[in-house]
């Protein structure tokens, strides 16, 4: 085996090719992890959205439930009563 200072250039290629290669395939890993993440999402996604279809399908054949609500009347006395007693209001200050 002979020591060479200068390496030829045919060696510089092949060595740089190499990083190139392994550069893609680094790529190629990170690429297919995160096709299997986005892949996981979709199905995800897709049975939720059968989920939410069939609970408003099965929400829509049943009746309404009715809410009471208070008359103005009943509600402004229950605001008023839940007031404190007094309340001091002092005026702005004058600004010079």
């Amino acid at each position: 085996m002979r020591f060479r200072l200068f390496p030829t250039r045919t060696e510089a290629h092949v060595r740089r090719s190499r990083e190139y290669l392994e550069e893609a395939n680094l790529a190629w890993v990170e690429h297919q992890a995160a096709a299997e993440h986005h892949t996981a999402l979709a199905r995800m996604y897709a049975e939720r959205i059968i989920r939410i279809e069939e609970e408003i399908k099965n929400n829509a054949h049943q009746p309404r439930s009715v809410v009471m609500r208070q008359s103005p009347e009943e509600t402004r006395e229950e605001i008023e009563r839940s007031r404190p007693e007094s309340i001091v209001v002092y005026p702005a200050r004058a600004v010079r």
